[in-house]
């Protein structure tokens, strides 16, 4: 392992993991630090993780994890953001479980240090966690926060039934075999400042118009949905959020910033208990699909209900 100053700069580090390659080539993920705002070493550490075309950038909830004296630390995944490699499909993976691993040693890393650590994910992160910690079971883990999980595919149940045998045969057999679909672009736009949103990211790591997806990264999507869908085993008490309502606009508009236009949220209201025996759900009133980077005022409630959770059940 390799430790740099982050692209964020100071007092952010990041640590490279080397990870066993897979059939293109050598593969890495991403360890980001942020200490805790405090004298004395934080007593917990919160892991968070992004979803598909993501990355770790949102500093805003970093500061806000350590000024409740948390170590913060993000992972990026292979392939994706800080961990992305040139001779790499940016993503790609035909099981998540190729995921774990990194997972593994990132937890590694941090419970040397930390006994108590919460989970955080954000969107397909926020099924990959819940799917690695129902398989690993860490005893450190003491909660589960999942920012818009993607729980199910988006689309009709008959869609859904008819296409999902489809796919996965062709997914296996035709992994790299590209899905055609129309991306609007206005989700990162509404993000990203230099299309008039309030933060500033890497737009080679982030496109506005995301990044290609292909059937045995959907396959690996779908298998997922099934596990969770089985029912999970979480152990530690979870908190799952997401906006109160989903749209589909054509044009920049107030459903751009107020709705999740990426995921629908009735899917994860209805999947949320699949995720463990003791889950809490709260929806959030004109929050964007990542709810941390919604309107101020949106997510400071969002934090609010974090935050009552936190003390709830894990502080």
């Amino acid at each position: 392992m390799t430790t740099t100053t982050d692209v964020l700069g100071a007092p952010y580090t990041a640590e490279t993991i080397d990870l066993s390659p897979d059939d293109e080539g050598a593969r890495v993920a991403t360890l980001v630090h942020l200490p805790a705002d405090a004298d004395v070493p934080a007593q917990r550490a919160v892991l968070h993780l992004h979803g598909f075309s993501d990355y770790f950038f949102q500093t805003e909830y970093a500061a806000w994890w350590t000024s409740r004296g948390y170590d913060f630390y993000a992972l990026d995944l292979p392939k994706a953001g800080r961990s992305f490699r040139e001779h790499q499909t940016p993503h790609f993976v035909t099981d998540l479980e190729e995921y774990f691993p990194a997972l593994d040693q990132a937890w590694s890393k941090i419970t040397a240090e930390h006994r108590q650590v919460v989970f955080a994910a954000h969107s397909t992160g926020g099924l990959t966690g819940p799917l690695w910690a129902d398989a690993r079971r860490p005893a450190e883990l003491v909660g589960m926060f999942l920012n818009s999980p993607w729980f199910d595919l988006q689309g009709s149940a008959l869609v859904r039934a008819l296409g999902t045998p489809v796919l996965k045969q062709i997914g296996r057999w035709q992994p790299k075999r590209l899905i055609p679909r129309s991306v609007s672009g206005l989700y990162t736009s509404s993000l990203h400042r230099e299309h008039g949103g309030e933060w500033d990211f890497d737009l080679s790591w982030k496109p506005v118009d995301s990044f290609d997806v292909y059937t045995g990264w959907l396959r690996a999507i779908r298998n997922g949905h099934a596990r969770l869908h089985a029912g999970l085993a979480v152990a530690a008490p979870v908190l799952v959020m997401s906006s109160d309502a989903s749209s589909v606009p054509s044009e920049m508009g107030e459903d751009v910033h107020s709705t999740d236009i990426v995921l629908d949220v009735a899917h994860m209201r209805r999947w949320a208990t699949s995720v463990g025996t003791h889950v809490t759900y709260v929806a959030v009133a004109g929050a964007r699909h990542d709810i941390v980077l919604s309107r101020p005022d949106v997510r400071a409630r969002a934090y609010a209900e974090l935050a009552r959770w936190l003390g709830a059940y894990v502080e």
